[in-house]
């Protein structure tokens, strides 16, 4: 069988690439099991510290693959991380989505499972599932609204109207628009740069800022220790420092 997905590790970065092309890379359940099996991989080697999702062929992800639904009766949900094999259990570890075309429905819910997004300038972002007589439920009307002013997510939701990559970068809801074709370059340069932190304390960081959205000021100075804990009183935190004070680069340990 044919993989539906590409792997490659270079320089403490994952990159997972769905190609499948000659559908836009839209996603029939065997992907989605490779992707949630890849994404497992890299969440369990050391030598990964920041991944990277994107597509083949000029395309992101045109969501789910209609064609293969009909032919089979599979919907591509995983038992480990939910539809297209992320948007329900996304990477603890750093990840940034490479946008290249359109990042319509699932593939808008894929994008909004990183914690970035990098975009070429011909993109273009949306939920058109009303226009169908559906709802975005793989993570778009929730993840949406906490990624852009409400009004704005609401406009998008409710219209299924798709936006550009500029209107996108404009309103937050992504960080860097790119010329096309480059997206994946760029996206990699972000990994790069996150990946020569501390990895403990990257994924402490992470995990502090996407819990602080539930948590009140008052209990999450508290609430944070879980994470950051264990970070103050790693090798790491010692290594960070005695490098500072000899000034040169750190050599971290994930420890």
């Amino acid at each position: 069988m044919t993989s539906g997905i590409e792997i490659e590790v270079e320089k403490n970065v994952g990159v997972l690439a769905i190609n499948r092309p000659k559908v836009r890379n839209a996603i029939d359940k065997p992907t989605a099991d490779e992707i949630a099996a890849a994404l497992d991989d890299f969440e369990n080697d050391r030598e990964v510290r920041a991944i990277v999702l994107t597509g083949r062929g000029g395309f992101f992800c045109a969501g789910m693959d209609l064609k293969a639904l009909t032919a089979t009766g599979q919907r591509p949900i995983t038992d480990s991380r939910g539809a297209f094999g992320v948007v329900q259990r996304p990477p603890a570890k750093p990840t940034i989505a490479a946008v290249e075309g359109a990042a319509l429905g699932g593939g808008l819910e894929i994008a909004l499972a990183a914690d970035l997004i990098v975009v070429a300038d011909d993109a273009s972002l949306g939920l058109p599932e009303v226009a169908r007589g559906l709802v975005a439920t793989a993570g778009g009307v929730l993840r949406l609204p906490t990624r852009v002013p409400r009004a704005v997510a609401l406009e998008m939701i409710m219209t299924g109207a798709p936006i550009s990559a500029e209107r996108a970068h404009r309103i937050g809801l992504v960080n860097d628009v790119v010329p096309a074709g480059t997206a994946l370059a760029r996206a990699i340069d972000l990994a790069t740069a996150i990946a020569a932190n501390a990895p403990m304390a990257v994924r402490a960081a992470k995990a502090v800022a996407v819990s602080a959205v539930r948590w009140d000021d008052a209990d999450g100075f508290m609430l944070q220790r879980r994470y950051t804990d264990p970070v103050r009183e790693s090798a790491d935190a010692a290594e960070g420092a005695r490098a500072f004070v000899e000034k040169r680069p750190p050599v971290w340990q994930d420890a």
